[in-house]
């Protein structure tokens, strides 16, 4: 899920020091990359904020497995891995020489170390759930690791790969969020809260070293600045570019090149399944089909995005097209409300984060609601309030957010997420699964799975958000999709 920033802070000395170095090395070894959100901190491990792997993921953490720009499950720090023939022990080699940005060595009892962190009983990993199956994390020799399995789990691979299952050492766990250090091609220099981070080229790398000297990562959040930066030239990159309708005007001038790639981001109308009237599948029916998902996308994102009917991507190839159970259809709706015992409708709060998608889609979305007798006051929040009130907090009716973690479906399984469903029968469901290696059954199981949401209308189910990058036309290597929330710097250049 996307999340936001704290105050301007200031300047480190070591932010002052890569200032300095970034000086010297100027020319084409630098760039610079705008981004719409800003983290709120630093650790990908303690956060729901995909805000933080947009900078961090990959140039900075990595983890055993890690995502391709494909969506392809890869080595990281784990070099190769077998799997015991019951499915309940994988053992990982890690890659030998490897340290982290301190000179520290990261070795298997750091791996042991980071998975109990994020399976502890205290844990304040925004994914916790993804460790839930592990029982027992051994190390038998500084570059192998046992991971032991209480039930097999054919996901374990991919659940690793996520910027929330990256290894950090014991030593530096105290400052993390505000001095990450990984073991990334890229280290981390400073933080100019409200405006920027650097990074710098790690001279000592394990793996294939960076080409680029330095990153800077801006933060941009208003789509007319972004326009404007873009323009003059002050950035090279604009990841997620949050203004669709700038994009033909790219597509004109030799000097950019626009890449519209998809996300894994399903973008949804978030309803409280546990606050009146939400708690009535009629009145979550009706809602669905009292909005017009291709007018949200016309009018907010310029044409830019898949409509869904479920959660889930389009792009997988086991998504089931289930957009006819939520069909625009408003004197439906109104009937459905009669049946609720709303036939006047009702009053509702619809709680917006900052995002383009979710401001510009609010006022078409309240105005579709209108029409059916749902009056949605809208209240815009910053990312810190919006994680306050509405992620942690559940104070809300309604809220638009674009769920960016690759293959999240499972989160429907967890009756204490914000949006409350408590479904035992698919908790069940969602338990199989993640115990199924065969193919074939796991598409069935999904499809399963798919189908019962949509058919509860936990939510309006929206559309697949688009992930467009204008960048300077000189600059290769950029991921065009966005498998995981990520701006994956390692193997980007510029063209001689």
């Amino acid at each position: 899920m996307q999340f936001l920033p704290f105050k301007r802070g200031i300047v480190s000395a070591l932010a002052l020091s890569a200032g300095l170095f970034a000086t010297q090395v100027m020319a084409q070894g630098d760039i610079t990359v705008a981004l719409q959100l800003e983290p709120p901190h630093l650790d990908p491990t303690s956060a729901a904020a995909g805000a933080i792997d947009s900078v961090l993921y990959s140039n900075v953490f990595e983890g055993l497995t890690r995502f391709a720009s494909d969506g392809a499950i890869i080595p990281g720090l784990a070099e190769s891995w077998e799997i015991s023939e019951d499915g309940l022990e994988y053992t990982f080699k890690l890659h030998s020489g490897v340290t982290f940005h301190d000179g520290t060595a990261m070795d298997a009892e750091d791996v042991k170390f980071s998975l109990d962190r994020a399976r502890a009983e205290d844990s304040v990993n925004a994914q916790k759930a993804l460790f839930a199956d592990i029982a027992d994390v051994t190390v038998i020799d500084p570059t192998t690791v046992k991971v032991t399995l209480s039930k097999q789990n054919g996901n374990l691979l991919f659940n690793l790969a996520w910027g929330d299952a990256v290894i950090v050492a014991p030593e530096s766990i105290e400052n993390i969020k505000q001095m990450p250090i990984g073991t990334g091609a890229f280290k981390f220099a400073g933080w100019v809260q409200g405006d920027k981070i650097d990074l710098v080229k790690n001279p000592d790398y394990w793996g294939t070293p960076a080409t680029l000297d330095a990153a800077t990562f801006k933060f941009i959040s208003d789509p007319t600045a972004a326009f404007a930066a873009v323009m003059a030239e002050d950035v090279d990159v604009f990841a997620g570019f949050p203004a669709p309708e700038n994009l033909p005007q790219f597509d004109a001038d030799p000097r950019f090149q626009v890449l519209r790639g998809s996300s894994e981001g399903e973008t949804i109308l978030s309803t409280n399944n546990k606050m009146p009237p939400f708690d009535n599948v009629k009145v979550r029916k009706a809602l669905a089909h009292a909005i017009d998902r291709q007018a949200i996308i016309d009018g907010a994102m310029f044409g830019l995005g898949t409509p869904i009917g479920t959660h889930f991507a389009p792009h997988n190839p086991d998504y089931v097209d289930l957009t006819g159970n939520s069909a625009y259809d408003p004197e439906m709706s109104k009937a459905l409300l009669a049946e609720a015992g709303f036939p006047d409708g009702f009053e509702t709060t619809l709680k917006l984060p900052p995002p383009s998608y979710a401001r510009r889609g609010g006022e078409i979305i309240a105005a579709q609601l209108a029409q059916v007798g749902i009056k949605a006051e809208i209240s815009n929040l910053e990312w810190a309030q919006w994680l306050e009130q509405v992620f942690k907090g559940k104070d809300y009716g309604l809220t638009i957010v674009s769920h960016t973690e690759p293959f999240d479906i499972g989160i429907y399984a967890r009756p204490d997420y914000y949006f409350q469903y408590d479904n035992p029968d698919f908790q069940a469901l969602m338990e199989t699964l993640n115990g199924t290696t065969d193919p074939a059954k796991r598409s069935e199981l999904l499809a399963t799975a798919q189908t019962t949401i949509s058919e509860d209308y936990v939510n309006g189910y929206l559309f697949q958000l688009a992930f467009p990058t204008v960048a300077n036309a000189k600059v290769q290597g950029l991921w065009e999709n966005a498998p995981t929330q990520a701006t994956d710097l390692t193997g980007v250049s510029w063209a001689e």
